[in-house]
């Protein structure tokens, strides 16, 4: 009977321990770290995980709201995952040209706040590539690459002659008595 007490006794002691170091954990998940940056071009991106680090398991809603130069404004835009990584975010093209002051807001449960100056810039096309120059050789067929299959060709009509002449004496051989 002791016995069944002693394993009773630690059976409730592990239990109370568990739930006493989880409540600062489950305190933590209460709250969200928010990075808010540029994209390089027109949009705002966003990288949410918790307040302790640990990547974000779930979908949260986040709006973002901007002001920009001469008073313009935008918002509020509720934000989408996206499917570059977990807890990441983006708000496509939606800044014009500018300096920007950024806020982006979690409702809760996991409510959270987080505001950046971001710097829009109109998007980059990427360069126009360089010509390459066509040199005359190569214009009429002559250039390095060009010139390699004359030499393929001769080498499988040298491999054919050889094995039509091979099968040829194998069938003469074969074709003789023994003595």
């Amino acid at each position: 009977m002791t016995r069944i007490r002693k394993v009773l006794a630690a059976v409730l002691v592990g239990l109370a321990l568990t739930l006493l170091a989880a409540t600062p954990a489950a305190a933590q998940a209460d709250k969200l770290k928010l990075t808010v940056a540029g994209d390089g071009a027109e949009g705002v991106t966003i990288q949410a995980s918790y307040a302790d680090g640990r990547r974000l398991d779930r979908v949260v809603r986040l709006v973002l709201t901007a002001t920009g130069p001469d008073g313009q404004k935008v918002g509020p835009v509720q934000l989408e995952p996206q499917p570059e990584g977990q807890g990441f975010y983006s708000s496509g093209p939606v800044l014009s040209t500018g300096t920007w002051k950024v806020t982006v807001n979690s409702p809760a449960p996991l409510q959270s706040k987080a505001t950046a100056t971001v710097q829009a810039k109109a998007a980059q096309s990427p360069p126009v590539p360089t010509p390459v120059a066509v040199t005359a050789d190569r214009a009429d067929g002559r250039g390095a690459a060009a010139g390699w299959w004359p030499f393929a060709a001769a080498g499988l009509v040298l491999i054919a002659a050889a094995m039509g002449v091979a099968m040829l004496f194998g069938r003469r051989r074969s074709a003789t008595p023994n003595d």
